[in-house]
């Protein structure tokens, strides 16, 4: 596997955390038994929206519809 910095002038310590996230990502996709299916990143789990209580209605409902928080 080789990392090629395309852009910037990153420190070896952002290196190494760039590097140890690339390599634990690596190891859990290779932990998965031939044929499963990935598992969903939480940030695009709809159910992260729906589980909460929805807006009641008002003039600024919009703006709270999909805000985290």
């Amino acid at each position: 596997m080789n990392i090629k910095v395309v852009r910037g002038n990153p420190t070896p310590e952002e290196l190494a955390a760039a590097l140890a996230v690339v390599r634990v990502r690596a190891a859990a996709a290779a932990a998965l038994p031939p044929g499963a299916p990935a598992p969903r990143d939480s940030w695009a789990d709809p159910s992260r929206i729906a589980a909460r209580r929805l807006p009641q209605p008002g003039p600024a409902t919009w703006a709270r519809t999909y805000w985290p928080g």
